[in-house]
Protein backbone atom coordinates (compact mmCIF):
# COMPACT_ATOMS: atom_id res chain seq x y z
CA UNK A 1 0.00 0.00 0.00
CA UNK A 2 1.47 3.32 -1.09
CA UNK A 3 1.65 5.95 1.66
CA UNK A 4 0.86 9.52 0.64
CA UNK A 5 1.20 12.66 2.74
CA UNK A 6 -0.86 15.63 1.58
CA UNK A 7 0.49 18.69 3.39
CA UNK A 8 -0.94 22.11 2.65
CA UNK A 9 -1.71 25.62 3.81
CA UNK A 10 -4.98 27.32 2.91
CA UNK A 11 -6.19 30.74 4.02
CA UNK A 12 -9.72 30.75 2.65
CA UNK A 13 -10.36 27.11 1.81
CA UNK A 14 -9.62 26.61 -1.90
CA UNK A 15 -6.31 24.81 -1.36
CA UNK A 16 -8.01 22.91 1.47
CA UNK A 17 -10.71 21.73 -0.98
CA UNK A 18 -8.01 20.58 -3.42
CA UNK A 19 -6.24 18.73 -0.61
CA UNK A 20 -9.44 16.99 0.43
CA UNK A 21 -10.10 15.96 -3.17
CA UNK A 22 -6.56 14.58 -3.39
CA UNK A 23 -7.09 12.57 -0.19
CA UNK A 24 -10.40 11.16 -1.45
CA UNK A 25 -8.85 10.14 -4.78
CA UNK A 26 -5.85 8.54 -3.07
CA UNK A 27 -8.07 6.58 -0.68
CA UNK A 28 -10.18 5.31 -3.59
CA UNK A 29 -6.94 4.16 -5.25
CA UNK A 30 -6.08 2.14 -2.14
CA UNK A 31 -3.36 4.39 -0.72
CA UNK A 32 -2.77 5.06 2.96
CA UNK A 33 -3.34 8.80 3.39
CA UNK A 34 -2.23 11.46 5.84
CA UNK A 35 -4.02 14.76 5.18
CA UNK A 36 -2.37 17.52 7.20
CA UNK A 37 -2.60 21.32 7.24
CA UNK A 38 0.37 23.33 8.40
CA UNK A 39 0.18 25.53 11.48
CA UNK A 40 -1.02 29.09 11.18
CA UNK A 41 1.84 31.53 11.74
CA UNK A 42 0.04 34.83 11.07
CA UNK A 43 -0.89 36.76 14.20
CA UNK A 44 -4.43 36.08 15.42
CA UNK A 45 -5.31 39.77 15.24
CA UNK A 46 -4.61 39.61 11.49
CA UNK A 47 -6.49 36.45 10.48
CA UNK A 48 -9.35 36.93 12.92
CA UNK A 49 -10.15 40.31 11.35
CA UNK A 50 -10.76 38.75 7.91
CA UNK A 51 -14.08 36.91 7.78
CA UNK A 52 -13.19 34.19 5.24
CA UNK A 53 -9.79 33.56 6.78
CA UNK A 54 -11.23 33.29 10.30
CA UNK A 55 -13.97 30.96 9.07
CA UNK A 56 -11.45 28.62 7.49
CA UNK A 57 -9.22 28.64 10.59
CA UNK A 58 -12.27 27.55 12.61
CA UNK A 59 -13.00 24.80 10.07
CA UNK A 60 -9.56 23.18 10.40
CA UNK A 61 -8.90 23.99 14.06
CA UNK A 62 -9.34 20.41 15.26
CA UNK A 63 -7.78 18.68 12.26
CA UNK A 64 -4.27 17.17 12.35
CA UNK A 65 -1.38 19.59 11.93
CA UNK A 66 1.57 18.58 9.75
CA UNK A 67 4.79 17.40 11.35
CA UNK A 68 8.08 16.74 9.53
CA UNK A 69 7.64 13.06 10.32
CA UNK A 70 4.63 12.94 8.01
CA UNK A 71 6.99 13.42 5.06
CA UNK A 72 9.47 10.85 6.37
CA UNK A 73 6.58 8.35 6.69
CA UNK A 74 5.32 8.85 3.13
CA UNK A 75 6.30 7.30 -0.18
CA UNK A 76 4.58 10.16 -2.03
CA UNK A 77 4.30 13.79 -0.91
CA UNK A 78 1.89 16.40 -2.25
CA UNK A 79 2.47 19.96 -1.06
CA UNK A 80 -0.21 22.60 -1.49
CA UNK A 81 -0.17 26.34 -0.96
CA UNK A 82 -1.95 29.45 -2.04
CA UNK A 83 0.11 31.84 -4.10
CA UNK A 84 1.76 34.75 -2.31
CA UNK A 85 3.53 37.14 -4.64
CA UNK A 86 4.48 34.27 -6.92
CA UNK A 87 5.71 31.93 -4.21
CA UNK A 88 4.39 29.69 -1.44
CA UNK A 89 2.75 31.15 1.65
CA UNK A 90 4.93 32.03 4.61
CA UNK A 91 3.05 29.37 6.59
CA UNK A 92 4.07 26.57 4.22
CA UNK A 93 7.61 27.96 4.04
CA UNK A 94 7.80 27.91 7.84
CA UNK A 95 6.90 24.22 7.74
CA UNK A 96 9.49 23.56 5.02
CA UNK A 97 12.07 25.29 7.22
CA UNK A 98 11.52 22.62 9.91
CA UNK A 99 12.59 19.81 7.58
CA UNK A 100 16.33 20.40 8.00
CA UNK A 101 17.08 17.57 10.45
CA UNK A 102 15.26 14.95 8.34
CA UNK A 103 16.85 16.34 5.17
CA UNK A 104 20.31 16.06 6.79
CA UNK A 105 19.62 12.37 7.55
CA UNK A 106 18.50 11.73 3.95
CA UNK A 107 15.03 10.71 5.12
CA UNK A 108 13.21 12.93 2.62
CA UNK A 109 15.07 11.72 -0.48
CA UNK A 110 13.89 9.18 -3.07
CA UNK A 111 10.22 9.97 -2.59
CA UNK A 112 7.78 11.16 -5.24
CA UNK A 113 6.86 14.84 -4.90
CA UNK A 114 4.30 17.07 -6.63
CA UNK A 115 2.46 20.30 -5.85
CA UNK A 116 -0.79 22.17 -6.12
CA UNK A 117 -1.84 25.79 -5.65
CA UNK A 118 -4.59 28.38 -6.03
CA UNK A 119 -4.71 32.05 -6.93
CA UNK A 120 -7.42 34.57 -7.68
CA UNK A 121 -6.33 35.10 -11.29
CA UNK A 122 -5.09 32.80 -14.04
CA UNK A 123 -1.72 34.54 -14.20
CA UNK A 124 -1.45 35.35 -10.51
CA UNK A 125 1.74 33.40 -9.87
CA UNK A 126 0.62 29.78 -10.01
CA UNK A 127 3.52 28.64 -12.18
CA UNK A 128 6.18 30.36 -10.09
CA UNK A 129 4.61 29.07 -6.89
CA UNK A 130 4.76 25.51 -8.20
CA UNK A 131 8.29 26.02 -9.51
CA UNK A 132 9.35 27.21 -6.05
CA UNK A 133 8.00 23.94 -4.66
CA UNK A 134 9.93 22.01 -7.31
CA UNK A 135 13.12 23.75 -6.19
CA UNK A 136 12.46 22.52 -2.65
CA UNK A 137 11.87 18.99 -3.93
CA UNK A 138 15.22 19.08 -5.72
CA UNK A 139 17.00 20.07 -2.51
CA UNK A 140 15.28 17.21 -0.67
CA UNK A 141 16.53 14.71 -3.26
CA UNK A 142 12.97 14.04 -4.33
CA UNK A 143 11.66 12.52 -7.53
CA UNK A 144 9.52 15.20 -9.13
CA UNK A 145 6.42 13.90 -10.90
CA UNK A 146 4.61 16.78 -12.57
CA UNK A 147 1.41 16.17 -14.53
CA UNK A 148 2.93 17.60 -17.69
CA UNK A 149 0.49 17.23 -20.56
CA UNK A 150 -0.12 13.54 -19.94
CA UNK A 151 -3.92 13.79 -19.95
CA UNK A 152 -6.37 15.88 -22.02
CA UNK A 153 -7.51 17.74 -18.88
CA UNK A 154 -4.13 19.44 -18.77
CA UNK A 155 -5.02 21.27 -21.97
CA UNK A 156 -8.06 22.62 -20.12
CA UNK A 157 -6.37 23.75 -16.92
CA UNK A 158 -3.17 24.65 -18.79
CA UNK A 159 -0.76 23.90 -15.96
CA UNK A 160 1.91 21.24 -16.57
CA UNK A 161 3.76 22.02 -13.31
CA UNK A 162 1.07 20.80 -10.92
CA UNK A 163 -2.56 21.58 -10.24
CA UNK A 164 -3.71 25.19 -10.08
CA UNK A 165 -7.15 26.46 -9.11
CA UNK A 166 -8.23 29.91 -10.29
CA UNK A 167 -10.60 31.24 -7.64
CA UNK A 168 -11.63 34.55 -9.25
CA UNK A 169 -14.90 33.39 -10.81
CA UNK A 170 -15.71 30.93 -8.02
CA UNK A 171 -13.85 29.33 -5.14
CA UNK A 172 -15.89 26.14 -5.64
CA UNK A 173 -14.02 23.32 -7.36
CA UNK A 174 -15.21 22.63 -10.90
CA UNK A 175 -15.32 19.32 -12.74
CA UNK A 176 -12.04 20.30 -14.41
CA UNK A 177 -10.47 21.04 -11.01
CA UNK A 178 -11.55 17.61 -9.80
CA UNK A 179 -10.28 15.92 -12.95
CA UNK A 180 -6.92 17.72 -12.74
CA UNK A 181 -6.39 16.72 -9.12
CA UNK A 182 -7.55 13.16 -9.78
CA UNK A 183 -5.07 12.87 -12.64
CA UNK A 184 -2.18 14.21 -10.55
CA UNK A 185 -2.93 11.88 -7.62
CA UNK A 186 -3.33 8.82 -9.84
CA UNK A 187 -0.07 9.69 -11.62
CA UNK A 188 2.03 10.19 -8.47
CA UNK A 189 0.66 7.01 -6.91
CA UNK A 190 1.38 5.01 -10.06
CA UNK A 191 4.97 6.30 -10.28
CA UNK A 192 5.42 5.93 -6.51
CA UNK A 193 4.38 2.29 -6.68
CA UNK A 194 6.88 1.63 -9.49
CA UNK A 195 9.70 3.17 -7.46
CA UNK A 196 8.77 1.21 -4.34
CA UNK A 197 8.59 -2.09 -6.25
Amino acid sequence: MTKIAIVYYSSYGSVHALAERAAQTAEKAGAEVRLRHVAETAPKEVWSSVEGWAAHRAEVEDRPVAEPGDLAWADVVLLGSGTRYGSVTSQLQSFIDTLGPLWAEGKLADKVYAGFTASQTAHGGQETTLLSMLTTFVHLGGIIVPPGYTDPVKFTDGNPYGVGKVTGASAELTDDDHASMDHLVERVLRIGAKIAA
